[in-house]
């Protein structure tokens, strides 16, 4: 995996797509007219909320040392490899609902019917395709993007070296 969904706060509309793309692609039918009359209905794992006048999608941040993971007394959530995503077995689940008061980012939600978690599982299915999380796919601004870690670091060390070179040049 070695990647993880990067929000540019900047340019989220408040659209609400990403939660859309996100249902559908945890739906029984994977298409959306089929999706809207499916039983139980399918939620989405990602979650637009406002912030200071910001648009800001928040699902899972599929922590290395995810505090759901060791809290969670079933063994239903687990980290698929060192560099995996954080996943919950439904069957697994038991509903005590310990991940929602340990998940620093408060991502975990009870399911639609009261008794199960759910969260943002990365679309682990369509990046084991070479696709991208379905939320990323249909955000219609690129505001949430699929970006590989290490890539990201040596993208903002870029940016302030240039930003240091060029205040520095023009102090001469």
């Amino acid at each position: 995996m070695k990647g993880i969904i990067f929000v540019d706060v900047g340019k989220c509309l408040g659209c609400r797509t990403c939660e859309i793309e996100c249902a559908v692609a945890h739906s029984q039918s994977k298409n959306l007219f089929e999706a809207i009359n499916e039983v139980p209905s399918s939620q989405p794992r990602v979650s637009v909320s406002e912030v200071e006048g910001l648009s800001v999608p928040i699902q899972c941040r599929h922590c290395e040392a995810a505090p759901c993971v060791a809290i969670c007394p079933t063994g239903a959530i687990s980290k698929r490899g060192l560099e995996g995503p954080v996943t919950i077995d439904e069957k697994l689940c038991v509903g005590c609902r310990s991940c929602l008061a340990v998940c620093p980012y408060g991502v975990p939600q009870v399911k639609r019917g009261g008794k199960l978690v759910t969260k943002c599982d990365l679309c682990f299915e369509r990046l084991e395709l070479g696709q991208e999380p379905a939320c990323v796919a249909g955000c219609p601004t690129g505001a949430l993007q699929y970006r590989i870690i290490s890539e990201i670091g040596q993208e903002i060390r870029k940016e302030v070296l240039s930003r240091f070179t060029f205040e520095s040049g023009t102090s001469e």
